[in-house]
């Protein structure tokens, strides 16, 4: 499987984005999602994205439409026990089992038809809220800034953090050989993003996002 992007909530309107500015990242476009309450600001590699999420709307987020997918519990993430992280991967053959029992969400910014499979892991809301566009097949090459000046470029591995529980053995079990998407069991959910395989032999931590990215 592979991963189109990642996403971390932030209650401070995206202000966490600023430091990743200050490491080295090049800031790409950012986007209003209509109906759904949010709007972000997004980094760009050669392989995916790393989306900063916020809520801008309480009423659109909290609207009979977005209920089913357990998005305000992620966005809320500082009043529960949701993590704050969102998993979307690529929409190919290889992901139909996982979605197989997925909640639908059309969104109001795609065309009627196209919808998200969410699978919301209410059951155990420490795994990230994972879904997959409606777009099958590979990914476009992007037209976003990809360069960055800590010459980062590719992402090679993601590594979450969760509470285990007795209700996770069928999620986890997908992802069972996958060399670039792991779980770990931790006391609070978090991220370790591996790129370009460590090569530089870094590391920066972001408190605030709680994330960990090696270099």
């Amino acid at each position: 499987m592979e991963i189109d992007h990642i996403f971390i909530f932030s209650n401070t309107n995206g202000s966490e984005a600023d430091k990743l500015e200050e490491f080295g990242f090049t800031e790409g476009s950012s986007r209003v999602h209509p109906g759904q309450g949010t709007v972000n600001r997004k980094f760009y590699f050669e392989n995916f994205f790393l989306e900063i999420l916020w809520v801008h709307n309480e009423t659109e987020i909290k609207s009979d439409l977005i209920l089913p997918t357990k998005l305000w519990e992620r966005a809320n993430f500082s009043n529960n026990t949701y993590s704050p992280l969102g998993l979307c991967l690529v929409n190919t053959d290889d992901t139909d089992a996982l979605f197989r029992d997925a909640t639908k969400y059309q969104p109001e910014y795609f065309p009627e038809g196209l919808k998200i499979d969410v699978l919301t892991n209410e059951t155990n809301p420490s795994l990230p809220w994972t879904f997959r566009l409606p777009f099958k097949g590979d990914k476009k090459k992007t037209s976003e800034p990809t360069e960055h000046s800590n010459n980062i470029s590719r992402l090679t591995k993601a590594e979450f953090s969760f509470l285990p529980n007795d209700k996770s053995a069928n999620f986890l079990k997908a992802f069972e050989n996958q060399a670039n998407i792991s779980f770990i069991s931790q006391q609070a959910p978090s991220l370790i993003l591996t790129f370009d395989e460590h090569r530089q032999g870094k590391t920066k931590i972001f408190d605030d996002l709680s994330l960990m990215i090696l270099y």
